[in-house]
């Protein structure tokens, strides 16, 4: 197993070299690019989902009815789509007060019979349809309207109340936010609210403040199922049609997916015309000393750890019920938030989990800035030597977010392991250092030379290692990678 865990941390070493170079030359990020509103209509249809590996995967999906015209959010993503079909389904971005609508139309095939959506934590009133054992259900090319009222702020997911061990994992999910009512006055590194960001703050409590905000819906896939419900809306041409009885054990998934993509599709754009049935990608950003608000949702039937790396994330709410020390009244803004901090987070089928992740390089003991950068350690004098009293005490640089002990501090003068590293554009040590743009000619490994083109990479993938493959193939699967972008690097999250 020690050999196997070596393997593949090696592999892992040189994707990350492999991404940063990608990356450097086509930055892919995104916020939580979605539909806003109150008023939605979604259809349920069938069409085929891309694969990594070149497969092309009979799917079901929720997408945006025809003649529907959504607002979509952000304002300003590039090539924002709703196709007929998508997976996830649309993110359905509403206001903590609102009334909501969601109207719903079976286009699945004849075979498939009703369809339906559960908006769990909602109370939810349903118009039209049919009687189903959990939810109003729509009968094949009809409709049913489900009104809800959006009580608190949080991430909520949405799926499937009809024959849900077949209808999930065929692709019927998706998310929806729910954003506070209340501003609240948030202090962070940026002085200036990200125009990416649907809020200042993920709920109405001034610790949940944050600067970016990514979601993550954690799903798998079993081609089995899939192809054995293809085969019988094949048997089905037209009505009537037999109850859908297709085999649902054992499942064991081939492709383990974030936001409908395996890597390295999650790299890829948002809205990517390659992926046009998996509009949202995963690929997070974040400056240093930045807080980034991490939405999670279990789409899934497997539980799926998503291991992160380079800081603790501190969980603030699950299935929009914040977490609060005792005798805080959930009401008061300044209640204190009692959530653990975790390096893995584990999704549940159903469940959604919002945490704040952030990153410094405190504690690592070497300056991951360069000594170039510009240093004000809190307006303190830079001292004569890093074991300087004055540094000790100077805690963090108010523009640059550096840990100011750790300034002048040479890199680790033991260069990095050369079989898991790349010579050019990524070092395994420090990515602040290597091949500029501008300069063709590669640094030594271990140069005390900052490279202000080049972020730290880390590896945010499941801990399970079967899903960190794409059909058995790695690396691949549930993962994707995390950049740490210099401080005076622009964060493009509109693509």
């Amino acid at each position: 197993m020690h050999s196997q865990t070596n393997k593949i941390s090696r592999a892992l070493a040189a994707l990350l070299s492999l991404t940063a170079a990608l990356l450097g030359a086509q930055p892919a990020s995104a916020a939580v690019p979605g539909i806003s509103g109150t008023s939605f209509s979604l259809t349920a249809s069938a069409e085929y989902a891309s694969q990594p590996d070149g497969a092309s995967i009979y799917s079901w999906g929720y997408g945006c009815s025809n003649g529907y015209v959504p607002s979509f959010v952000p304002a300003g993503m590039v090539n924002a789509n709703c196709p007929l079909m998508q997976i996830p389904g649309p993110t359905m971005v509403v206001k903590e007060g609102d009334t909501v609508t969601v109207t719903l139309t079976n286009g699945l095939p004849l075979a498939a019979g009703n369809t339906s959506i559960m908006f769990p934590g909602f109370e939810v009133v349903a118009t039209g349809g049919v009687d189903g054992v959990l939810a109003k259900e729509a009968i094949t090319g009809g409709t049913v309207t489900y009104t809800f009222k959006a009580t608190k702020p949080g991430t909520y997911s949405y799926y499937s109340g009809s024959q849900a061990d077949v209808q999930v994992p065929m692709g019927l999910y998706g998310a929806v936010i729910v954003l506070p009512a209340t501003a609240q006055t948030c202090v962070s590194v940026n002085a200036t609210p990200n125009p990416m960001s649907l809020a200042r703050s993920a709920y109405n409590n001034a610790g949940t403040c944050y600067d970016r905000e990514y979601l993550f819906q954690l799903s798998e896939i079993d081609v089995r199922l899939n192809s054995a419900v293809q085969a019988a809306v094949a048997a089905c041409p037209a009505a009537p049609c037999p109850a859908l009885n297709v085999p649902t054990e054992p499942f064991m998934p081939q492709y383990y997916l974030i936001n409908g993509r395996s890597l390295p599709d999650v790299l890829d754009l948002p809205y990517s015309p390659g992926l046009v049935r998996q509009p949202y990608n995963a690929n997070p950003h974040i400056h240093p000393g930045e807080l980034m608000l991490i939405r999670l949702i279990g789409q899934g039937r497997y539980q799926h750890p998503l291991h992160i790396h380079g800081n603790h994330a501190r969980v603030l709410a699950f299935d929009g019920n914040l977490l609060i020390a005792k005798n805080d009244l959930l009401t008061d803004p300044a209640a204190r938030l009692a959530g653990p901090l975790l390096f893995t987070l584990t999704s549940v089928s159903g469940q959604s989990m919002d945490s704040i992740y952030t990153w410094t390089g405190q504690g690592l003991n070497w300056d991951v800035y360069g000594m170039s950068t510009p240093h004000t350690c809190n307006a303190k004098p830079l001292p004569a030597s890093p074991n300087d009293p004055v540094a000790q005490s100077s805690g963090f640089d108010p523009v640059t977010h550096e840990y100011c002990p750790d300034h002048g501090k040479i890199f680790p003068v033991t260069p990095p392991d050369p079989a898991i590293v790349a010579n050019g554009l990524w070092y395994g040590g420090t990515p602040y250092m290597g091949l500029q743009q501008n300069n063709t000619t590669p640094l030594p490994p271990g140069a005390n030379v900052q490279n202000p083109d080049a972020g730290y990479a880390f590896p945010w993938h499941s801990h399970d290692e079967r899903e960190i493959t794409t059909n058995n193939v790695f690396p691949g699967g549930l993962m994707t990678i995390m950049l740490v972008d210099p401080p005076s690097a622009v964060i493009d999250e509109s693509k």
